[in-house]
């Protein structure tokens, strides 16, 4: 059963206790609201101004996981607020591990501050859960796919679209290190997992996923520097730094290329196509 008065308490606090700067929006010059507006969580969350004013003075639908787990990721809930928020409004909280798409807040606010950077934070079966709009710029909106096509390495053997981002002398090595990434986290996680039905899929569904998988390689790991092909600026050398989050084997991408380089001033200019597209 939802407690709509404690729900309303905790959301209230959790929004006044975050500042603009903590998850990356300006402040601004006249602000008086103490923590947050209701209409920035909104946008936080990817739900309409009202639907979240709704909640806050006890109104409106019991909310769904999906809103939910929303809610959670745009106030920067830690994972045993987001149990709490789910309990208050009348639900039970996602299974915690490995598989699961909540975002730590510290992760989140490192990602916050890198607008001016490609980033992007990636499950560890190469899911994309968030992106900076300079990852949008370089990569495209890679939080739109759903399903098994959510997953990088599903969709570089059933979609060869997908490569196309990327130089074409990597595509061998790229093909390698996805198939034995994937039988490393099979081999952890155990049959049943979603990273055994995504080799189960590929399995039935690609000739070139079955082949390399026959060679039971290990332990090739993602190169430091790569090269991207971007359809506006060309060639890219990029060095990827990679923070990991253990608690939820979450990664944080971070693209940056040599300063004075020539990828270092297609960048720059990536960022202005990047802010024309987004307006």
């Amino acid at each position: 059963m939802i407690d709509r008065t404690g729900l309303v308490e905790f959301l209230r606090s959790r929004r006044e206790a975050l500042q603009p700067e903590d998850v990356g929006l300006p402040r601004g010059q006249r602000r008086r609201t103490s923590g947050l507006r209701r209409e920035e969580v909104a946008v936080l969350c990817n739900m309409s101004t009202d639907y979240y004013a709704r909640l806050e003075r006890e109104r409106g639908p019991q909310p769904s996981n999906q809103m939910l787990a929303s809610i959670a990721q745009g106030l920067h809930l830690s994972l045993d607020e987001r149990d709490h928020l789910f309990r208050l409004a009348g639900h039970n909280p996602p299974a915690r591990g490995a598989f699961g798409d909540h975002i730590s807040p510290g992760l989140l606010r490192v990602l916050d501050r890198l607008n001016d950077t490609p980033a992007e934070i990636v499950t560890e079966l190469g899911e994309t859960l968030r992106q900076t709009p300079m990852g949008v710029a370089l990569t495209g909106d890679l939080t739109q796919f759903t399903g098994p096509e959510r997953s990088l390495g599903y969709r570089w053997f059933t979609d060869l679209a997908s490569r196309q981002l990327y130089a074409p002398e990597e595509h061998e090595f790229l093909t390698r290190m996805f198939a034995s990434g994937l039988r490393e986290i099979v081999t952890l996680r155990g049959p049943g997992s979603r990273a055994a039905h995504l080799a189960d899929l590929l399995l039935a569904g690609s000739e070139e996923f079955r082949r390399v998988w026959g060679d039971h390689e290990i332990g090739i790991r993602p190169r430091d520097v790569k090269h991207f092909v971007h359809p506006e600026v060309g060639a890219l050398e990029l060095t990827c730094q990679r923070l990991v989050d253990p608690g939820q084997a979450h990664a944080l991408l971070v693209y940056t290329a040599v300063p004075g380089s020539e990828s270092y001033e297609k960048l720059q200019v990536l960022s202005v196509i990047g802010t024309q597209a987004l307006r």
